[in-house]
């Protein structure tokens, strides 16, 4: 048989496309062996290396998920936080004006009425010290007047009580001339 198929060949052209039958027949069950080993062994491995594959990539994809949404969440509080702590920066800054600001008002008011108390012991001062001046200066200018008034009559006055009155209506009238000219 095999020599009739090779007589059979030779008297034959041959394409250099086509192959003989033998030669395709021998190829088409080593294909198919090939063929059946890879379906059986190899591609259920590749199958299961690409599934695990997939389950990492998509495991990977929702973990990286999760951890963006919590970033996220972290991210959310953090900026309430930040927040919350301007406003009540805001809110001891404002509290520490408005209690300078009543710091500030109160020592003024203690300023003015220490002041006030200072001019009004200084007037009250000032006014016992022109009486005390007033007085001195009237015993020294009645002492002269009477002085002067013995000198000039010649005698001696002496009477207290009149001199006091001499020189009190005197002084009086110095000072309503005084007042009467202003």
């Amino acid at each position: 048989m095999i020599a009739n198929l090779v007589q059979l060949a030779a008297e034959e052209e041959q394409s250099p496309l086509v192959p003989p039958g033998p030669e395709l027949l021998v190829g088409a069950i080593a294909f198919a062996i090939v063929f059946f080993f890879f379906w059986k062994k190899l591609l259920p491995n590749i199958n299961k290396v690409l599934e695990e594959r997939r389950e990492a990539i998509e495991g990977g994809i929702e973990k990286a998920e999760a951890a963006q949404t919590e970033a996220q969440s972290v991210l959310e509080q953090y900026k309430a936080q930040l927040a919350e702590a301007r406003h009540e920066a805001a809110r001891l800054r404002q509290e520490a004006q408005e209690q300078g600001a009543t710091l500030i008002a109160e020592m003024r008011a203690e300023g003015q009425r220490q002041r006030e108390e200072i001019v009004a012991a200084g007037h009250a001062q000032l006014a016992a010290d022109r009486k005390a001046a007033a007085q001195s200066l009237r015993q020294d200018v009645g002492q002269l007047a009477t002085d002067l008034a013995g000198k000039l009559v010649g005698e001696s006055l002496e009477d207290s009580a009149r001199q006091s009155r001499t020189i009190d209506r005197f002084l009086d009238e110095l000072e309503e001339k005084a007042e009467a000219a202003r």
